[in-house]
C-alpha cells in the first residue's frame, strides 16, 4: 500500500497529537487508530501498525524520564516484566477472536477515570501512603494491564495512570512517568508478537513514528515542568471527549 502524501501528512498530525495526549493522559490509539482504518487500512493491520508507532512514542517519553531521573528501573522490574508477560498474552487471544465488542464498555470506563480525576482528593503532587506494595501491584494490575493493551489497547495509559495514582501512592507527575515505561514494557511485548504473526504496514508506521516521537517529547518535557496543573485537566477532557466521541460513533 502506498498513501497519498495528504493522506501520510493526516497521519504524521494524527500521530504527533496521539503522542503528546499519550503521555499526559492516555487514550493515543483513540486517535490514531481510526485515522489508519480512514486512510484505508484492514482493522487487523490498523491494531499492528498502531503498536508499531505507538511503542515509539512510549519509548520516546520513557527514556525523557529514566534519564531525567523520574523512574527507577529496578524498582519496578517486576512491574514491566508482569505487564510484558499480560501483553503477550493478550495479543496472542486478540488474533483468534473479535475484541470490537469492548467498544461497548470503554466510554463507560473512560468517564469513570475522568470523574475519578476530576474530584478525587488523591490527586496531587505529592506523594501519599501506599495502599498496595509494588510487589502486588505488580502481581495483580500489571498482568491485567498489559493483557488489556495487548488484546485492545485503546485507553491503557489512562487505566495505568488511575491505577498508579489510585493505589501505589504516587503523585501525578510520577505516576505518569511510570505509567509511560511500564505502556512501553506492554507495547513492546505486542508489537513483538505482532512482528511475527501479524501485519504491519512499515512505511506508513515509519511516518508515524516521527510524529509520535516529537508529540511524546514535547509532552515528557511539560509533564515535569507543570505536574499536576498540566496533567489533570488534559486527562478529564481527553477522557470525557473520546467518550462522547465513542458513544456518538456507536450510535450514528
Amino acid at each position: 500500500m502506498t498513501p497519498d502524501i495528504e493522506i501520510l501528512v493526516m497521519l504524521f498530525a494524527a500521530a504527533a497529537l496521539a503522542g503528546w495526549v499519550d503521555v499526559i493522559a492516555g487514550g493515543g490509539g483513540l486517535l490514531t487508530i481510526p485515522a489508519l482504518l480512514l486512510a484505508g487500512l484492514p482493522p487487523a493491520a490498523a491494531v499492528a501498525t498502531n503498536k508499531l508507532q505507538g511503542s515509539a512514542g512510549t519509548l520516546s517519553s520513557s527514556v525523557y524520564f529514566i534519564r531525567h531521573g523520574s523512574v527507577d528501573l529496578y524498582a519496578i522490574r517486576y512491574l514491566l516484566f508482569m505487564a510484558f508477560a499480560g501483553s503477550l498474552a493478550g495479543s496472542w487471544l486478540l488474533l483468534r477472536v473479535d475484541a470490537e465488542e469492548l467498544v461497548i464498555y470503554l466510554p463507560i470506563l473512560l468517564i469513570a477515570v475522568g470523574v475519578y480525576f476530576l474530584f478525587s482528593p488523591n490527586v496531587s503532587d505529592e506523594d501519599r501512603p501506599a495502599k498496595v506494595g509494588l510487589a502486588l501491584f505488580a502481581a495483580l494490575c500489571c498482568p491485567l494491564l498489559g493483557f488489556y493493551d495487548g488484546f485492545f489497547g485503546p485507553g491503557t495509559g489512562s487505566f495505568m495512570l488511575l491505577a498508579f495514582v489510585g493505589l501505589t501512592g504516587f503523585s501525578l507527575a510520577k505516576a505518569t512517568a511510570h505509567t509511560k515505561v511500564l505502556n512501553f514494557s506492554s507495547n513492546i511485548a505486542s508489537l513483538s508478537y505482532f512482528m511475527f504473526f501479524g501485519d504491519i504496514y512499515w512505511s506508513i508506521g515509519a511516518v508515524m513514528i516521527v510524529g509520535q516521537m516529537l508529540g511524546a517529547i514535547s509532552a515528557s518535557r511539560m509533564v515535569i515542568h507543570k505536574g499536576r496543573s498540566l496533567i489533570r485537566p488534559v486527562v478529564v477532557c481527553v477522557c470525557f471527549i473520546m467518550s462522547a466521541n465513542l458513544i456518538y460513533t456507536r450510535i450514528f
